[in-house]
């Protein structure tokens, strides 16, 4: 019995490893040229019934703002630990927005989604400007946002 309990927990050591890895994910928001102040962003993944799940990055330093980030506001409950090591500057028109964030292999090709919301500041709100699956083969594929995004990609 012991012998088989030190080889289940053997079994176990090796193999949680590999569903625990997480690959470099770079994100790129392009945004339209507009007039007003700079955009504020949250890049986030919902899974697949649309649930809110991580925030994987926020632009824009006045936190008042977040609110009409409005559907990653809902999701994260504007929680500070959602924004603590991945949030940086707005986004000025016609600019871009370009991180790496780290995500855990087993939620690509998974059924996950990126998503994108924006606002600007005395200007509207955008929440879900950008949707696309967080899939290998749309890796590199742009999707055309909705409203300040003119084009989003991620490239592992």
């Amino acid at each position: 019995m012991n012998k088989i309990m030190l080889s289940l927990c053997l079994a176990g050591a090796i193999a949680l490893p590999g569903l625990a890895q997480a690959r470099p994910v770079t994100l790129t928001t392009q945004l339209k040229s507009y007039g007003g102040n700079g955009a504020y962003l949250a890049i986030y993944l919902t899974n697949s019934t649309g649930q809110y799940q991580k925030t994987l990055w926020v632009s824009g330093k006045k936190t008042k703002h977040y609110k009409n980030l409005r559907d990653w506001a809902r999701g994260s409950g504007l929680k500070p630990a959602e924004v603590d090591g991945v949030s940086g500057a707005s986004v000025g028109s016609g600019r871009a927005l370009k991180v790496t964030v780290d995500i855990a292999d087993a939620l690509i090709d998974a059924g996950y989604e990126i998503r994108v919301d924006s606002a600007v500041e005395d200007g509207r709100d955008n929440p879900a400007d950008v949707r696309t699956p967080l899939t290998t083969l749309g890796a590199g594929k742009p999707a055309t946002g909705r409203g300040y995004v003119q084009s989003f990609i991620y490239d592992m």
